[in-house]
């Protein structure tokens, strides 16, 4: 339907209401010509007349008075939904479809969520855990959790952290070869490999400005981080692990620092990208706001 016949139907509600053209001209603030006219139109293309009129009022044909009871009933509900709708850019609800890197979401994001959904209980998560670029517009996701660089894009996105590599071996390893003084001692070390690692199959590290490239030896290598580490916990070598993994299994002595102080050269980034548009439901700003609050960022929202 037209907005114009919406409009019709919303001027024949208010005359039926008010009982007069004069006074549903003062509540919709229209002049009563105009009222008048547009329930002529309306009678005109439903072919039966609704109002009978008086100079005096205006009452209801049989017709008329059935037509006004299920338009009555279907504009309060049209009304009722419109002011719902409205809650979801005002107030967090609804369902919130997540995408998020398979170890990346598991370590840091499900305890963010467990937070959230205990102080919005009217939020709820359709989290997918993958490792593959999703479709976020086909696919339907609210928020989707990058690990590096982005690609130009229209997407909303905003940097909710970054994170650095860092050597790490388990005691056993080291307590079996030793641990490596100097990043040319890491030649005589068997070293596990992450196949996306920038610059792969080299590493390159860097402290305090001092920066070395080298090829490692390796006799496992993955494409996938968190078989890197249990790797590296099973005494497999040493592993070139971003810091908030090896943290945890730092703190309980499973994983040791090596070389302290070398990591890997750039920052990388981890960002929420949003659908393209300016308006962003309460529920994904919430979560945001959280994640970067977890993360230890407070960069703004923008565009890609």
């Amino acid at each position: 339907m037209s907005s114009s016949g919406v409009d019709d139907l919303v001027t024949f509600v208010a005359v039926a209401k008010a009982g007069s053209f004069k006074a549903a001209a003062a509540t919709l603030g229209r002049d009563a010509s105009v009222i008048s006219r547009r329930i002529s139109q309306l009678e005109a293309r439903l072919g039966v007349r609704l109002l009978i009129r008086t100079t005096r009022s205006v009452t209801l044909t049989e017709a008329g008075a059935f037509y006004f009871d299920r338009l009555r009933m279907s504009l309060d509900e049209l009304d009722a939904a419109t002011r719902e709708v409205g809650g979801f850019a005002t107030q967090p609800k609804g369902v919130l479809k997540l995408s998020a890197p398979a170890t990346f979401g598991r370590e840091l994001i499900i305890p963010v969520l467990s937070k959230i959904v205990q102080a919005f209980p009217d939020i709820k998560f359709d989290v997918h855990f993958s490792d593959r670029l999703v479709d976020i517009v086909g696919e339907g996701f609210d928020v989707v959790l990058r690990v590096g660089t982005l690609p130009d894009s229209s997407f909303q996105y905003r940097k909710l952290g970054s994170f650095r590599c860092i050597l790490v071996a388990s005691p056993s390893y080291l307590d079996q070869h030793g641990a490596p003084d100097t990043v040319e001692s890491l030649n005589a070390h068997a070293c596990i490999g992450f196949t996306r690692f920038p610059g792969w199959p080299n590493w390159t590290i860097e402290k305090l400005g001092a920066r070395v490239t080298f090829r490692p030896k390796c006799p496992i290598v993955a494409d996938n981080s968190e078989g890197i580490l249990i790797a590296a916990l099973e005494g497999t070598g040493i592993a070139l692990s971003p810091d908030y993994m090896a943290a945890a299994h730092l703190r309980a002595g499973t994983l040791v620092h090596v070389l302290p102080g070398w990591r890997s050269t750039e920052d990388t980034g981890i960002h929420a990208l949003m659908p393209p548009g300016t308006l962003v439901p309460a529920k994904s700003r919430i979560l945001v706001d959280e994640l970067a609050l977890a993360l230890g960022d407070k960069g703004s929202d923008t565009s890609c």
